[in-house]
């Protein structure tokens, strides 16, 4: 019945943001996804990290003939393109329809096929894919209802503030721009495959699922897609599209002209008295808190307990999105601050669920949620004040994100439990003869 409301309450969520996407003249989430059952799909990467993640509840027989079954469709879908001379838009993929068939197929195969607990682990799989891929259409609608709503965004405030931290995202976008295009093509490869890199460390976390039977009761996937449910919410509130647009000529070079001082990134921005500047209906306003820095903490947190090159894999996604973030002047580094806030906040309060109600969690809780509403008031009301003081606030900054990073992982070693210590052969008596 859980697992019912959530799917209700989900095709709820995704016909409301359809509905609004409509009122804008844009397609919804649900319309995206079922284009990509036969048009080039956006994401071909990310439908077959998400089919591999479906792949859990089934054999290994299965999975081969699922990842033959893909790509056998999808060189049909190519032949049949070269055949009518049909292109592939920029931004898209020639791959990812047989994913997103093979996802649909097991999902009539479950309804058709299976009964009990064999029906309920197949579409929890399938559900699980379905979802992740979802959630990426859904971050796009939002994305989109963000830049039509918001007309004015707030980034003289941040990045005024951000000189408290000495303006990280104008250092790193010199260095990026030193390093050439080695650099920029590993760090945007890095940031535009997140998604991917967390599917790779959900499934160590679910591999035993298949011979278990059941899913665990936290992984990766369930933090990675409240960060996304959530995250957006923010961003309606604090409206923000980053430096390489405010200040910048645009990600690509192609500013309109909205940005209030062509600066970022060579130089430095100078204090000035904030206040809300109008931008375009096309930019979205995703910076505050940084998604991208909240989702790789996600998996640096829980590639922590994996082998060393998960380990290894976790430590470097999360330094290369943190470089990517800044050097591409995406954000803001006082966004990045609230992203690890928001990130081990979302992270506690599942886990709270999870191992139950106990009071250093729920404390652990409410003080991460308290801190990141009180960066975003001192973002937008003391601005002129982080500024102006850089050797106070800037610190300042950096000790409450770390009183919550400590705070989490006290909490964390206080709820997970210990292994018992293995028991020692009792020494046997010793018999002497008569």
């Amino acid at each position: 019945m859980l697992w019912a409301a959530a799917g209700v309450a989900t095709l709820g969520f995704l016909v409301t943001l359809e509905i609004a996407a409509r009122r804008y003249g844009l397609p919804g989430p649900i319309t995206n996804q079922a284009q990509e059952l036969i048009f080039a799909p956006t994401s071909g990467p990310l439908l077959y990290a998400c089919m591999a993640l479906m792949t859990v509840v089934l054999t290994w027989r299965q999975r081969f003939i699922t990842v033959g079954a893909a790509i056998g469709i999808d060189v049909a879908f190519l032949l049949v393109r070269w055949a009518v001379d049909a292109e592939v838009p920029e931004g898209h993929h020639p791959y990812g329809n047989g994913a997103l068939w093979v996802l649909v197929g097991y999902a009539v195969i479950a309804v058709t096929r299976r009964t009990g607990r064999e029906r309920v682990l197949l579409l929890k799989g399938v559900g699980l894919g379905l979802l992740l891929v979802a959630g990426r259409k859904t971050g796009d609608t939002w994305l989109l209802i963000t830049s039509k709503t918001r007309t004015a965004v707030l980034d003289q405030y941040v990045a005024t503030a951000d000189q408290a931290l000495g303006n990280p995202s104008w250092l790193a976008g010199r260095i990026v721009t030193a390093t050439g295009p080695i650099g920029d093509h590993v760090l945007g490869f890095v940031y535009a495959q997140l998604a991917v890199a967390a599917v790779i460390v959900a499934l160590y976390q679910l591999r035993n699922v298949a011979v278990e039977r059941r899913f665990p009761s936290h992984h990766l996937v369930r933090t990675f897609l409240v960060i996304g449910l959530l995250g957006p919410a923010i961003y309606m509130i604090f409206p923000v599209v980053g430096p390489v647009f405010a200040y910048g000529t645009g990600a690509f070079g192609t500013g309109e002209g909205w940005a209030a001082a062509n600066l970022w990134p060579d130089m430095p921005l100078p204090i000035d008295t904030p206040h809300p500047m109008a931008y375009d209906e096309i930019t979205p306003r995703n910076c505050m808190p940084s998604l991208h820095t909240a989702w790789a903490t996600a998996i640096f947190i829980h590639s922590r307990k994996g082998p060393r090159i998960l380990r290894f894999a976790g430590t470097f996604w999360l330094i290369a999105t943190l470089g990517a973030t800044l050097g591409f002047g995406y954000h803001y580094g006082v966004d990045l601050v609230a992203g690890v806030v928001f990130a081990l906040t979302i992270e506690a309060a599942l886990r709270l669920l999870d191992r139950g109600w106990e009071w250093p969690g729920i404390q652990l809780v409410t003080y991460g949620a308290t801190v990141f509403a009180a960066l975003l008031v001192s973002y937008r009301y003391l601005p002129m004040e982080m500024a102006k003081h850089p050797w106070v606030s800037g610190p300042l900054l950096l000790l409450a994100m770390a009183s919550v990073v400590y705070g989490y992982v006290r909490t964390t070693k206080l709820s997970d439990p210990k292994a018992a210590p293995a028991q020692q052969p009792q020494p046997q008596p010793r018999l002497e003869p008569v």
